[in-house]
């Protein structure tokens, strides 16, 4: 736990620290951008089939996909509609209204009735990339560091965010998005990381909140930029060119010094922390060998080589992880199902998306208020609103639509907020040996339950109130299990995996934690007085 006490000297959230944050928020908003620009990209215009006969027909009269696609018969007429029946390509081409898109990759490649299950699997596939990138990243980041994962993961996501705008087919276009998709894990979690390893414990929470608040602003911002870009490819370079500006961050972005510490990189680290200490006007004198800043084990420990089995071979370690995984799993999961069930509110689709964006910034906001005090109850609190609420629309008559949709949003105001606390609470219990691979595999989980979500519109056909049973009751476990978890609000942050399984210093270990903290606030301890196992008195 030493690293924190560093940080409670040289300044847990200074100037170092909020410079460092503005290089960790800048990005989250191109972050949102490439997340949601399917929304319009991907997005599908009234449209009918090409013929002369059908030439005054009116687009607007096309409220359903399915009133567009011609049904498989012996119709001569090529422009004909049907409801029903297995749908056939049409065979005079397609005509596509231009009222609200100039084109979107479906009006490009005619991504409709045959075709436009390619549509979604091009969204699955770009969900995949997050996956892979969660586990390709998490692990590169333990190895390689966080400050140059971040880096790679940047320059990806601007060379193949580009690439996707001169994409000459589908095919090349969702390959490219996958592409896109790994980078956006490799930069959230690692950016999210770096800033809570950096932050004193104090603090810490706004390692997870204040990028959340940027994502957000990306979110609402998405809305403009494509109201005035109606163009996909023209809207798809626009969020991805600015990409190239983040080569700077080779000159300002800084490695994390906990990373390296465990890493044996002592005279590296211990150089970071003098710069931190200047940046803040702390004075810091103290010579790393005048006070060891990890044990003898510590940095035998250190050498071992860490992985994804860590996180469930011991047994307070793997209860923490399951527990943790299964709340990413379910946070995504209800986030998007209840996204999905409320998105249709027939209202324009730029002014939607900017309220959508708008109503989470008071989730994140609560957050604020309540995360200092306790983690652990925080997590369980919105969770408990989040399902509650979802459980409750049940029990509503549908001719009461405005209060089965107002509790709808109760709900999905608690599992957003609930999301937000879940990223600061994680990186809090999973030690620094395997803090990227817990964020990784918890990450992993999470786009699980993106995948999976939309796949809760087909529990309708099992009972009308299924999808909302389920986004009542999976949070409600989710609380329940919350009371396993330990608390973490303004404790140091783990190191090793013998911190979560109990271990604790003793005299036999060669380090006297009451002379360690004494020693970071005097330069004038030494290493000869390290031995000493005197307290001192009140």
């Amino acid at each position: 736990m030493h690293f924190d006490e560093i940080l409670h000297v040289i300044g847990g959230f200074g100037k170092f620290q909020k410079l460092l944050y503005v290089w960790i928020c800048l990005p989250q908003i191109f972050l949102a951008f490439h997340m949601l620009v399917s929304i319009f990209s991907g997005a599908i215009p009234p449209h009918r089939c090409r013929s002369e006969s059908s030439g005054s027909l009116n687009f607007s009269l096309l409220t359903s996909p399915e009133l567009s696609c011609p049904a498989r018969s012996n119709q001569s007429d090529a422009g004909a509609f049907s409801a029903g029946g297995s749908n056939v390509s049409c065979r005079g081409g397609w005509e596509y209204s231009t009222e609200t898109y100039q084109s979107t990759i479906v009006t490009e490649w005619d991504l409709v009735c045959d075709k436009a299950s390619l549509n979604y699997v091009g969204s699955s596939i770009y969900m995949f990339g997050l996956l892979v990138g969660a586990l390709l990243f998490g692990t590169l980041a333990d190895k390689y560091g966080r400050r140059n994962i971040i880096l790679v993961s940047l320059a990806i996501q601007a060379v193949f965010g580009v690439g996707a705008a001169f994409a000459p087919n589908f095919y090349v276009y969702t390959a490219l998005r996958f592409m896109v998709g790994t980078s956006i894990s490799g930069v959230i979690m690692n950016a999210f990381v770096l800033g809570t390893e950096w932050t004193g414990s104090k603090q810490r929470m706004l390692a997870g909140l204040i990028t959340d608040y940027w994502f957000g602003v990306g979110y609402i911002l998405l809305a403009g930029v494509a109201y005035l870009i109606r163009d996909w490819r023209k809207l798809q370079l626009a969020i991805s060119a600015p990409g190239f500006f983040f080569i700077f961050y080779i000159l300002v972005l800084p490695k994390s010094a906990r990373w390296l510490m465990i890493n044996n990189r002592n005279e590296e680290a211990w150089e970071l922390i003098r710069k931190a200490a200047q940046m803040n006007s702390k004075p810091f004198t103290l010579d790393l060998e005048m006070c060891q800043v990890y044990k003898a084990e510590e940095k035998s420990e250190v050498k071992t080589k860490y992985s994804i089995v860590d996180l469930v071979r011991t047994p307070k370690m793997r209860r923490q992880s399951l527990i943790v995984f299964y709340l990413w799993f379910v946070n995504i999961l209800v986030y998007y199902g209840l996204s999905l069930n409320i998105s249709d509110v027939g209202m324009n689709i730029y002014l939607t998306q900017m309220i959508f964006g708008l109503v989470e910034m008071p989730a994140r906001t609560i957050t604020l208020f309540t995360l200092n005090r306790s983690r652990k109850f925080s997590q369980l609190a919105f969770l408990l609103v989040g399902g509650s609420a979802c459980l409750l629309t049940i029990f509503v008559p549908s001719d009461l639509s405005m209060i089965r949709t107002t509790l709808a949003m109760v709900g999905k105001f608690g599992i957003t907020a609930s999301l937000s606390i879940i990223y600061v609470y994680s990186a809090e219990l999973f030690p620094t040996v395997i803090r990227q691979n817990g964020i990784g595999l918890g990450s992993m989980f999470a786009r699980m339950g993106g995948v999976l979500a939309p796949m809760m519109h087909f529990l309708r056909f099992l009972s009308p109130h299924a999808p909302m049973i389920l986004c009542g009751l999976l949070p409600l476990l989710g609380a329940a299990l919350t009371l396993l978890l330990p608390e973490t609000a303004n404790k140091p942050l783990p190191d090793t995996i013998q911190d979560i399984e109990g271990h604790s210093f003793s005299d036999e270990d060669g380090v006297n934690p009451v002379f360690f903290k004494a020693c970071l606030r005097n330069s004038n301890c030494s290493s000869s007085t390290s031995q000493d196992t005197t307290k001192p008195s009140a």
